[in-house]
């Protein structure tokens, strides 16, 4: 055989090496179909995970977003009837200021210095003592108390000092002396007693 045919049937047998199937090709050819065909299901779990994740964060900020909403009402509720009733307790707050000069005055009244013996002037004092109690037992039926004895201990919160000095028979922040009645509304100072205090 001549050379050049030689290289003309080598060429031949590498086609025909390369045309015959090899089995191993196969088995990694048929392993990677396979490989791909589980792929997507993999994939598909794996989404269907990470959806059931979202649900579920989902549905605890809707359950977070409905506990606060609720919270909200309940805050808003409890703020309302607090007004209500505090609306109830102190609407008369200003009636009540108004009317505590009328009580100051009649008790001036009273501490004027007169024969109270004398029959035309007894009668007159009688009609303001009755009137004062009156007035008196009609606005403590309406929360209304007074504030402010001799004797009681200072508190700055109900009680306004006019001035401290030593007294006899008074202990240390005693009050000694009342120049004007403090006044109380459901448990709330609408004015203070003006008092003067044991140093």
């Amino acid at each position: 055989m001549s050379e050049q045919e030689q290289k003309q049937e080598q060429p031949i047998e590498n086609v025909t090496e390369n045309a015959a199937p090899n089995t191993e090709d196969l088995t990694e050819t048929e392993a990677q179909t396979e490989q791909n065909a589980t792929d997507p299901l993999e994939e598909a779990i794996a989404r269907v995970q990470e959806l059931e994740e979202q649900l579920a964060d989902a549905a605890k900020k809707e359950q977070d977003a409905l506990l606060r909403a609720r919270a909200e009402v309940d805050n808003m509720r409890r703020r309302a009837e607090q007004d209500v009733e505090k609306a109830h307790k102190f609407a008369l707050e200003k009636f009540a200021k108004d009317i505590l000069n009328t009580i100051d005055n009649l008790e001036r009244a009273l501490a004027t210095p007169a024969n109270k013996e004398d029959e035309s002037v007894k009668g007159l004092f009688d009609g303001v003592e009755l009137t004062l109690k009156e007035l008196l037992a009609t606005v403590a039926r309406f929360g209304i108390e007074p504030v402010g004895l001799v004797g009681d201990t200072f508190n700055p919160e109900l009680h306004q000092a006019i001035s401290m000095q030593p007294a006899e028979g008074f202990e240390t922040n005693q009050i000694t002396a009342v120049l004007q009645k403090g006044y109380l509304l459901n448990n709330r100072v609408i004015r203070p007693a003006m008092v003067m205090v044991a140093a």
